[in-house]
């Protein structure tokens, strides 16, 4: 005796959203800690707050999840860096070290490479740039590159725009001579 049946062809299942996880920040904390060496000890809620966000947008469901996509996407790890690097800064802020700068390469009196680090949007390189200018050292004397690991920031720095806020503290002809 011969049958036939007839299959009912299984029809696919949307796949499960994973649950969402977003209780173990500590791992997002630490992973930040190691790769930028910035810490949020005593920020955690913000922390958690902008990753979760992060995630949220990017349908990142865990923060599992997301140190698993952060090891294997540098676009996403960029991402995360410059959405949790602060870049509040602006001219001549920390001016006792510039000023204490200055006085050290003056007294070496020859020609210096200088690494500012961080250098955020560009305020604290060129700030020690006016100030070795202000103090007589010619620009042939000197050479900073500035460096950060938000890349936002740096774009910032290369347009070199800045507003009001940015130059509060600055003597209003060294505003109008550079």
């Amino acid at each position: 005796m011969l049958s036939i049946f007839k299959h009912k062809k299984q029809e696919k299942q949307p796949e499960e959203k994973s649950r969402e996880d977003f209780t173990q920040i500590g791992i997002i904390a630490a992973y930040f800690k190691k790769e930028t060496g910035v810490t949020f000890e005593k920020q955690m809620s913000i922390l958690n707050n902008k990753v979760m966000l992060f995630c949220k947008q990017n349908s990142i469901n865990s923060y599992n999840e997301l140190l698993h996509l952060l090891q294997k996407n540098k676009k996403t790890k960029q991402e995360l860096i410059d959405l949790l690097t602060t870049n509040e800064t602006y001219f001549y802020r920390e001016f006792k070290q510039v000023q204490q700068l200055v006085e050290y390469v003056k007294k070496l009196n020859k020609q210096v490479s200088i690494v500012c680090a961080p250098s955020a949007t560009g305020e604290e390189p060129y700030s020690i740039a006016i100030a070795l200018l202000e103090a007589g050292i010619s620009a042939e004397n000197f050479y900073i590159t500035g460096i950060d690991i938000n890349q936002e920031a740096l774009q910032k720095a290369k347009e070199a725009i800045y507003g009001e806020r940015n130059i509060k503290y600055l003597p209003k002809e060294v505003v109008s001579k550079y």
